[in-house]
């Protein structure tokens, strides 16, 4: 079985696949292509001395940990030459990469401009399986709404494929453009960041039933010790703090989530 990254290549208009693996190390999952590239068109030859500009190749989702701070996934920034971050106003600005950490599948990104209002994550508090989430993001970015989107959901599982512990797994649908973008739960607190689903295609293929609503994204208490490695300090949100409505953990998130566009 493989599962599907979910950043997304706007030349190809097709999920990116990869392999996320557990931290105990299960055999490689093969890479399954799921869909086709489009053509892409060539660009006109340089003048002598002209440098090529910059050109979109991917998008992902990244959102608010701390003053002038933005995490994302690390499949979102991998192999970008800049990174370039826009917020909720439409304003965009340059972001560039502090660390990254490969295994976790995170990173955090900096800014010189304030990107918005730091979103907070959970304290205390086990997952419990069934309990509502949120995702917000940015998915096929240029095929669907310019704007975020929103979905609900339930998690599903404590552990990821493969019991991968640095995972949850969840019934919220999300698609390529999503990795990065934070998983809520009904206080709008963070509990996730998604990462990657079920390559549904290759599971039909494998096991002649098509999976729905498999989806993971990396637990909120690796994000933190990856924020604490690189001394950013989180303030989490409060316990006693009352569930919201799903619209309402929308607006929580909106000031806070960020589009970013992997350049080359």
């Amino acid at each position: 079985m493989a599962l599907v990254g979910l950043g997304f290549a706007a030349a190809a208009m097709a999920q990116s696949p990869r392999a996320v693996l557990p931290s105990e190390k299960p055999p490689p999952l093969p890479r399954q292509s799921a869909g086709a590239e489009l053509p892409r068109d060539k660009p006109p030859p340089l003048a002598p001395g002209e440098r090529a500009a910059r050109r979109q190749v991917s998008s992902g989702t990244g959102f608010v940990v701390a003053a002038r701070r933005i995490m994302t996934n690390h499949h979102v920034i991998d192999g970008c030459a800049e990174m370039a971050a826009r917020l909720p106003d439409g304003q965009e600005i340059p972001a560039t990469v502090l660390a990254s950490d490969a295994t976790r599948d995170l990173a955090l990104l900096s800014t010189e401009a304030d990107p918005g209002p730091i979103l907070p994550f959970r304290g205390a508090g086990a997952y419990r399986r069934g309990e509502g989430v949120v995702t917000y993001g940015f998915p096929l970015a240029g095929l669907l709404s310019s704007g975020p989107t929103l979905t609900t959901g339930e998690v599903s599982a404590l552990s990821g494929l493969a019991d991968n512990p640095r995972h949850i797994q969840i019934s919220a649908p999300v698609q390529p453009g999503n990795s990065g973008g934070p998983l809520l739960d009904m206080r709008g607190q963070v509990i996730g960041v998604v990462v990657s689903k079920l390559n549904a295609g290759q599971v039909a293929r494998q096991t002649g039933d098509i999976p729905q609503n498999v989806n993971f994204a990396v637990k909120h208490t690796e994000a933190l010790d990856f924020l604490r490695e690189q001394n950013v300090a989180v303030t989490p949100g409060p316990a006693t703090e009352a569930p919201r409505a799903a619209d309402a953990v929308g607006e929580v998130a909106h000031p806070s989530t960020i589009f970013l566009r992997c350049l080359k």
